[in-house]
């Protein structure tokens, strides 16, 4: 599916601009959660364990298992999560929304946490699923910081090969330059709301934590400050930019070996568009991309239905590939 096949990107009134198009999802009711759906708890190595919540089509239609994972301080009932998942439903994939290792939904279960990079509990999450639910294949589909660790697994060229291909929506690619650019002035508020959700998720009941670690935690002034002195040192990074640099998705795209697709806004306020002008995305075969000039961050409210564009561009790429 070529990237001009994609449906043009127009923005619905009256959400114009960036900012109204990313603070949207807030702003207006939470969508209805699925009926029913399946709660299942995925064993790590180390004795944690994820919570992941799966719902089927009311007609299986043969289709593969869509693994759906949330961004940054998100758990499966995140909007731009739960409107994924319903529109994926109802057009006859089962979905399986992920919960990252120390992410809300996961911590009674979990005592460690997760970050930008750990594709090892994708791994892991990946190899508990049973073989009913994975026997057509898997499609991988992250949003933001779960963009980023997607893309990070397909690169690594580790993968299990029930992994056929895999989406991502408002990736961060250089978590050096996120961080900047959530720290610039302009995006005071986002950053002041990220860091105080990175904190609290942080110190939640039943994370494992030492006293300094919790100083650290508390100290942080900043969404760089916490990486750089609870993040890195927690998983063996020398410093926050260490961490950036080994975790960044941008370093992995040329080993992706199976369709991927990326879906992005040029004018997302928390990514610099520097970094995705910045990519030889024909010279990566098996990466496609559906980049539309506005959209803010999760947000393609567009012209002509009420389901987000990258919703729609997302279930599209996915019939094409694996149907």
């Amino acid at each position: 599916m070529r990237s001009d096949a994609f449906p043009i990107f127009e923005e619905r009134a009256p959400w114009w601009g960036p900012d109204l198009q990313t603070v949207r999802n807030i702003l207006l009711p939470k969508p209805k959660e699925l009926d029913g759906g399946a709660r299942l708890l995925l064993a790590m190595p180390d004795g944690d364990r994820l919570a992941a919540r799966l719902d089927r089509p009311a007609e299986p239609g043969g289709r593969p298992l869509v693994v759906l994972i949330h961004g940054l301080t998100g758990t499966e009932a995140s909007v731009n999560v739960v409107r994924t998942a319903r529109h994926l439903v109802s057009g006859g994939w089962p979905v399986l929304r992920l919960n990252l290792r120390g992410s809300a939904l996961s911590r009674p279960t979990s005592k460690g946490r997760y970050h930008a990079g750990k594709t090892e509990d994708l791994a892991a999450a990946l190899r508990q699923l049973p073989d009913e639910l994975v026997r057509r294949g898997v499609a991988l589909v992250g949003h933001s910081l779960g963009g980023n660790l997607v893309l990070k697994f397909m690169g690594e060229g580790g993968h299990d090969a029930l992994v056929l291909g895999a989406v991502a929506v408002s990736t961060p690619l250089d978590l050096a330059a996120a961080s900047q650019r959530i720290e610039a002035p302009r995006n005071l508020i986002y950053h002041h709301y990220l860091l105080a959700g990175l904190k609290s998720e942080a110190l939640a009941p039943g994370a494992e934590l030492t006293s300094a670690q919790r100083s650290a935690i508390a100290s942080a002034r900043s969404i760089y400050e916490f990486d750089d002195r609870f993040v890195a040192p927690c998983f063996g990074f020398r410093d926050a930019a260490d961490y950036y640099e080994r975790n960044s998705a941008v370093g992995f795209l040329r080993g992706v070996d199976r369709p991927a697709l990326v879906i992005h806004a040029m004018d997302d306020p928390w990514i610099p568009a520097a970094v995705y002008e910045g990519i030889d995305w024909p010279s990566l075969k098996t990466v496609e991309t559906a980049v539309a000039p506005g959209g803010g961050h999760l947000g393609f409210h567009g012209r002509g239905s009420p389901i987000g564009w990258h919703d729609l561009v997302t279930a599209a790429w996915l019939a094409c590939k694996f149907t």
